[in-house]
């Protein structure tokens, strides 16, 4: 919101730098902090204790908020299943929305924070049903599905997500990946007042927690770990809620752990949208620097 409102006092070169600059460094500060609260919880756990009867609730599969077995596929299938139920929600019950048809490798599995994958992908399929759904809705017949398209290859996880929405106006692509949104910004400033509170606290999360995404958690791959996320509430907010930072907020995300995310749209048709995910372990997290933050 702020950003919004300063938008005539910053050009938005300098406005956008420091916006990544000022997430990367939440991220990092958040990441430290709720791994250190799950090694915790982990720790003082019955079942950690040498003499416990039981090893049946051990949840071998984390490393604190790391999930080292995610499945790109059950994560795509649960944010799927989430932005096809908010579509239903908002368009009508009798609204026609478009299949998610998953194909390539989908028994791929690669240690990642399932938080940040989640919003990320859900960002995008959210994208990708809607304007499918906006272009189809008064023609009669069947909308063409949402393909993602899933490659693994030793270093790294490609997910593709195309879709035939129509693509993005040429006069819109400058701002695509910027926080300063241009003509639209005050449309985005009014929609942002409307969002339920974000959660900014653990004890927050534990109040505001959206029960939509704890669903779409429990389809995926996270065995009986589903705890609620500080990007839970921008994750469910309804779809007529239209905040213009979801791209470029998904690019932070997705560089703070050395992927990628590029967008290629052919006006008239539809977009493809490429998340390249490298495998924990492999690349350091991209830190944003005291000397980069001073220099904003």
């Amino acid at each position: 919101m702020g950003v919004l409102e300063c938008q005539d006092l910053m050009r938005p070169e300098d406005m956008d730098k420091f916006m990544n600059t000022l997430l990367r460094s939440r991220i990092s500060r958040r990441v430290i902090a709720e791994q250190h609260l799950a090694l915790t919880d982990t720790f003082n756990s019955p079942w950690h204790f040498p003499e416990a009867n039981t090893q049946l609730e051990a949840n071998t599969d984390f490393v604190g908020e790391v999930f080292l077995r995610c499945n790109a596929k059950e994560v795509v299938e649960g944010c799927g299943k989430l932005v096809q139920a908010m579509a239903k929600e908002a368009y009508g019950a009798d609204s026609i929305v478009p299949e998610i048809k998953l194909t390539g490798h989908l028994d791929a599995t690669f240690p990642y924070i399932l938080s940040h994958l989640e919003y990320i992908v859900g960002e995008l399929l959210r994208n990708s049903v809607q304007a499918v759904i906006e272009r189809y809705i008064n023609l009669p017949k069947t909308p063409p599905p949402v393909e993602v398209l899933i490659c693994e290859a030793p270093q790294h996880v490609i997910i593709r997500i195309s879709d035939q929405g129509g693509g993005i106006q040429k006069e819109l692509l400058p701002y695509l990946w910027s926080f300063s949104k241009g003509p639209r910004s005050q449309a985005r400033l009014r929609n942002l007042l409307q969002v339920p509170k974000m959660a900014a606290t653990m004890q927050e999360l534990q109040v505001f927690g959206s029960s939509a995404m704890k669903t779409s958690r429990g389809n995926t791959n996270s065995g009986n770990r589903a705890n609620d996320s500080s990007l839970s509430s921008l994750t469910s907010r309804p779809p007529n809620l239209r905040l213009g930072m979801g791209l470029p907020m998904s690019r932070v995300y997705a560089e703070y752990w050395a992927g990628k995310l590029e967008l290629q749209s052919l006006e008239g048709y539809g977009i493809d949208a490429f998340l390249q995910i490298f495998k924990l372990g492999n690349k350091n997290e991209q830190l944003t620097t005291r000397t980069s933050m001073d220099a904003v």
